[in-house]
C-alpha cells in the first residue's frame, strides 16, 4: 500500500513539475512580448516626435509666406472678406422623409383632438378640468 502511495505521489510531483515548466515558459514568452511591445511603443513615440517637429518646420510662417508669394498668381489667392460667406438660410437642405420612428404626423393628432372636442361639445370640453 505504501508503494502505491509513493508511486502516486511521485507521479503527482512529476505532473506538477511539467505544469510548472509550461507556466514558466508561457510567462517568459509573455514577458518577451511585453518587452517587444514596449520597444515598439518607444520607437513609435520617437517617430511621432519627429513628425511633429517636421510639421512645425513645414508650417513656419516665413516659409508659408514665401510659398504664397511664389504661387500667388497661379492660385489667385485673395484676402478673405465678409462677402465670401453665405447665410445659413441660403443652404438648400434636402427634405427629411418621415419615418415610422417619428410617430404620427402632428396635424393628424391635432385633427383627432379637434374632432373629439366637437363630439363632446364646447361646454363639456371646458367644464370639469378635462381637455
Amino acid at each position: 500500500m505504501r508503494s502505491l502511495f509513493y508511486a502516486a505521489s511521485l507521479l503527482a510531483v512529476m505532473a506538477l513539475a511539467v505544469w510548472a515548466y509550461n507556466e514558466n515558459h508561457k510567462t517568459q514568452q509573455s514577458q518577451a512580448r511585453v518587452a517587444e511591445l514596449r520597444r515598439e511603443i518607444v520607437s513609435l513615440r520617437e517617430a511621432i516626435g519627429v513628425q511633429r517637429a517636421e510639421w512645425a518646420y513645414l508650417n513656419r510662417p516665413d516659409r508659408l509666406r514665401d510659398l504664397v508669394d511664389m504661387n500667388f498668381s497661379r492660385l489667385a489667392l485673395l484676402p478673405m472678406t465678409g462677402a465670401q460667406f453665405g447665410r445659413i438660410d441660403e443652404i438648400a437642405y434636402p427634405p427629411r422623409a418621415a419615418t415610422p420612428a417619428d410617430g404620427p404626423a402632428l396635424s393628424g393628432v391635432i385633427e383627432v383632438l379637434g374632432d373629439a372636442r366637437h363630439a363632446i361639445g364646447p361646454s363639456a370640453a371646458t367644464s370639469g378640468g378635462q381637455p
